[in-house]
């Protein structure tokens, strides 16, 4: 059995890029008869034909790749867009979460008095002073004054 590399170049059939894709076997079953007639006249006789490599020119390569590039970049830029919505919504909702919370505490206070105030005030001192007390470093702290605001200036 004997095997030949044939580089078929010209033909009487021409075909685009796509339809050597997806018309293989049209494709081939032309090439293969093209190529059985033509070898008659030369009284050679082939049992089989197989197109087992396409090659593209350079230009047509980079178009593939110029194509699959843009792609690529359309599908970042879809999806850059769908994480700055998802931001945008999560910063509306965040809001309105803290509008909400600041409402109740606005109730509250004045039901209640300053007595929710005064408490993360405390609160907030005392995680203060468990930050300086962990610290290695010497902190000064000045005298007579509250470093928290003084909310209850109006009272």
């Amino acid at each position: 059995m004997w095997r030949f590399r044939v580089s078929l170049r010209y033909s009487k059939h021409w075909f685009n890029a796509d339809q050597l894709l997806t018309e293989r076997p049209q494709v081939s079953a032309l090439v293969r008869d093209s190529l059985i007639k033509r070898a008659r006249d030369f009284n050679i006789e082939l049992d089989d034909v197989a197109i087992t490599h396409l090659s593209y020119g350079m230009e047509f390569s980079r178009a593939v790749e110029a194509k699959q590039v843009a792609q690529q970049e359309a599908e970042r830029s879809k999806f850059v867009v769908m994480k700055a919505d998802q931001e945008r919504r999560a910063a509306v909702i965040r809001a309105e979460g803290e509008s909400e919370a600041a409402q109740l505490i606005s109730d509250a206070t004045a039901k209640a008095g300053m007595g929710l105030i005064e408490l993360r005030r405390i609160e907030a001192s005392r995680e203060v002073a468990a930050t300086l007390a962990r610290s290695p470093n010497v902190a000064y702290l000045p005298g007579g004054q509250s470093m928290l605001f003084n909310l209850n200036a109006g009272r």
